[in-house]
């Protein structure tokens, strides 16, 4: 015999559920990640359903034991070598300023390799904010402004080597997942890395940049570029803005990659350690 009222608390919390399902679809979750979430919270009555959903999302977004939030790698002979790769517009250059501006207030002294464009060697990047009055140094060689993305980085690390800088970061300008070209370009920069700092481990870090307003293609784009070169992590920008989140949580679950940062704003200091 029902327990009176018991099929009107069922029917509220298959509402509640359905309700959950919807909001969690509308913020950019994605279906895969919206059915794990909501498994995991299926014992939940409708009266804890709001805490056990923030519990589940908390877990999928964990990073993996043993890497403190805000933590890179450090090589045992300088330099550091980090690459940060990423499309066009996802604010990669911009974070690359925003890390070189976190390993200063830690005591590195980084350099950027200068952009790889046929536009003239860059002296220093900014942060990608005028307001901001900030830029970190760039080091390189002979193929800055040349517009070969490999023979920047080689020269930059090698400079870096040669002059005692303790780490360089890697802007390898934007490309496209869909262009094969480009990923290949990619490829090289990692194996060039590797060859200037020989027996290092480098590239010691390869951060990607997605921009969270792009919601569930930012998925696409990561397993594009992590099939390409073994990325150890993630960025996510512009969460200041339109994005709704969601995709955050559908990257980490798709990639298993540790998201690393997060992009808060355009300011020198708006990116927030994960």
């Amino acid at each position: 015999m029902e327990t009176p009222g018991a099929g009107v608390r069922g029917g509220r919390s298959a509402a509640a559920r359905g309700e959950a399902e919807q909001l969690l679809i509308e913020a950019d979750f994605g279906v895969a990640a919206t059915a794990e979430i909501l498994t995991r919270v299926a014992d939940a009555g409708e009266e804890d359903l709001a805490g056990a959903l923030e519990q589940a999302v908390a877990a999928m977004l964990a990073s993996p034991p043993g890497a403190p939030a805000g933590s890179l790698a450090q090589a045992d002979t300088p330099p550091t070598v980090i690459l940060v790769c990423g499309v066009n517009g996802t604010g990669k250059t911009t974070t690359v300023a925003k890390l070189a501006r976190r390993l200063q207030r830690r005591g590195a002294e980084p350099r950027c390799s200068p952009p790889p464009t046929r536009f003239g060697p860059a002296r220093s990047i900014s942060s990608g904010s005028g307001r901001t009055g900030w830029a970190v140094p760039c080091v390189g060689g002979p193929a800055a402004g040349k517009g070969d993305p490999a023979a920047v980085a080689f020269d930059a690390i090698t400079a870096a080597r040669a002059r005692g800088i303790d780490t360089v970061l890697v802007d390898t300008a934007g490309r496209l997942h869909t262009d094969d070209r480009l990923l290949e370009e990619l490829k090289k920069i990692a194996r060039v890395a590797a060859k200037a700092h020989p027996g290092s481990g480098a590239p010691h870090e390869s951060l990607l940049v997605l921009d969270g307003t792009t919601g569930q293609n930012a998925v696409q784009q990561g397993k594009v570029f992590a099939a390409a070169i073994p990325l150890t992590g993630l960025i996510i920008t512009k969460l200041d803005g339109t994005a709704k989140g969601g995709s955050v949580v559908a990257l980490r679950r798709e990639l298993a990659l540790p998201i690393r940062f997060v992009g808060t704003g355009e300011g020198i200091d708006d990116l927030r350690a994960v």
